[in-house]
């Protein structure tokens, strides 16, 4: 239309480019980050089963281990991922599976960041040294990795209220895929928590 009325070619451009900017932000960027509500990151994460990195959240929050391998298969093949970012989903992965040794060897390769320290944090949670552990959680800057680290250590130490309370602060906390991730494991472990030891 804005052609046909004699617009310049810049304009129409700058409209095209914002009007993508603006669609990219409402259906991709504002669930991946900011979304709260449940149902509705479950139908964005459900959407972009075909983009490895969504597909892997979902497989992983979903505990659906085979399509979690399948996925991971498909990231690390990846020829465009950076050396750091194939290090993260190594981390996550690890940490999925409960496997020290690939977390560990994902962190060296890990620059710098909260990401980092959380792994760290969570190898060191899973090794039984709390103190260590509690020491790392003072530079981490996010607030619901905070709350989640101090969850699962909480829970290492049968401490179950406190972890559940954690778990809801973690959850309080973040927005987004982590959102959900988060909701979906903290279910699963509280739920069966409760019916053992409530």
């Amino acid at each position: 239309m804005m052609l046909l009325n004699d617009q310049s070619i810049l304009l129409v451009l700058g409209t095209v480019l914002i009007a993508g900017l603006i669609i990219f932000g409402i259906f991709v960027f504002y669930p991946m980050v900011w979304e709260t509500r449940m149902d509705r990151l479950e139908a964005f994460l459900r959407k972009k089963q075909n983009t490895p990195y969504f597909y892997f959240i979902y497989a992983t929050a979903n505990r659906l281990d085979e399509e979690v391998e399948l996925t991971m298969e498909k990231l690390m093949n990846n020829t465009s991922a950076s050396k750091t970012t194939k290090a993260n989903y190594q981390a996550a992965y690890g940490a999925y599976r409960k496997d020290l040794f690939t977390v560990r060897k994902a962190v060296r390769e890990m620059r710098i960041s909260d990401y980092r320290t959380y792994y760290e944090t969570f190898v060191l949670i899973e090794e039984g040294e709390t103190e260590r552990a509690r020491e790392h959680l003072s530079s981490i800057k996010s607030e619901w990795m905070r709350y989640a680290l101090l969850a699962e250590s909480e829970r290492k130490l049968n401490h179950y209220k406190q972890a559940e309370e954690f778990a809801a602060q973690a959850v309080q906390a973040s927005k987004g895929v982590n959102r959900y991730a988060m909701t979906k494991e903290y279910e699963r472990y509280y739920t069966k928590e409760q019916s053992i030891h409530g």
